[in-house]
């Protein structure tokens, strides 16, 4: 297992590989690492020479000064769940002076309208902050292979569009969600949540269950009466949104068309938690 702290450690390390014209995989996170991050590592252990986590949680992307304060820290234990999936991870964990200079702000990004889409505009500058983190990473690491979790798919269509739109030569891999045998996909927000809580929270992912059983014969709308009701019905949960859009450009869909990919898109809060989930509906 191998720590780095700094960008120059890293970049001492890595020379070895590019000089070796070896590959590189990517593995961006802001730890509280579980299963799901684990399943991104394993796909970069496969395919790339060397595999790079990095740990770090991004200022510049949170809206939310409590969440920012809250979001959980546990560097410690995330490097031992590491090291049992293989010790030839490299883990760089800056600190956020190391990342940003001083009073230096989230670059400004266009991604040619998906940061206005459901998270964006839920939490404005998210995006920004996202792309600025990810950008000065890949700049950094330079990577053969970069790896995004399903979950935070507008996330992962960004990060193409950042990569597409800078001319950035990395591949961009999005890998399926991970969840619990019984549905649940897992979050680093799961920490903060209580075992009663994460048990309820099974919910989320039954209602987008049956939402895409549903918009197999019936309408949009019907749909989106559907899953309101369903809430309504189950004030355990505060719903933020649940939306149904084309799957390339997070559109909101109001009419299904044929040839199209639609995908649902559920954000909702339980003990102050804001949990989010996501399902392929055809």
């Amino acid at each position: 297992m191998f720590l780095f702290s700094t960008k120059a450690e890293l970049q001492e390390y890595l020379n070895t590989f590019r000089q070796a014209n070896k590959t590189i995989g990517l593995v961006p996170t802001m730890g509280a690492i579980h299963h799901g991050h684990l399943s991104l590592m394993q796909q970069s252990l496969e395919q790339n020479d060397c595999t790079v986590v990095s740990i770090f949680v991004n200022p510049t992307q949170f809206n939310n000064p409590t969440d920012l304060e809250n979001y959980p820290r546990t560097l410690e234990r995330d490097m031992q769940t590491i090291t049992v999936l293989s010790d030839k991870i490299v883990v760089f964990a800056p600190t956020v002076e190391e990342m940003y200079q001083q009073n230096e702000v989230a670059q400004d990004f266009d991604f040619d309208g998906l940061e206005h889409q459901m998270e964006g505009a839920q939490r404005p500058g998210h995006f920004n902050g996202v792309g600025t983190i990810v950008k000065k990473l890949f700049d950094l690491v330079e990577p053969t292979n970069a790896y995004f979790g399903e979950k935070d798919f507008q996330q992962l269509l960004i990060i193409k569009k950042l990569v597409e739109k800078h001319n950035i030569q990395i591949n961009i891999i999005g890998v399926p969600i991970f969840r619990t045998p019984q549905g649940l996909a897992l979050s680093s927000r799961n920490e903060r949540i209580s075992d009663q809580g994460l048990d309820k929270s099974l919910f989320l992912f039954q209602v987008l269950g049956k939402a895409k059983e549903l918009f197999q014969k019936e309408s949009i709308e019907k749909v989106n009466l559907f899953v309101a009701n369903e809430f309504k019905n189950n004030p355990t949960f505060e719903l933020e949104y649940f939306t149904i859009a084309e799957e390339h450009s997070l559109q909101p869909a109001q009419q299904k068309q044929a040839g199209v990919c639609y995908r649902g898109f559920l954000v909702a809060h339980i003990e102050g938690i804001r949990l989010i989930d996501n399902l392929k509906f055809n």
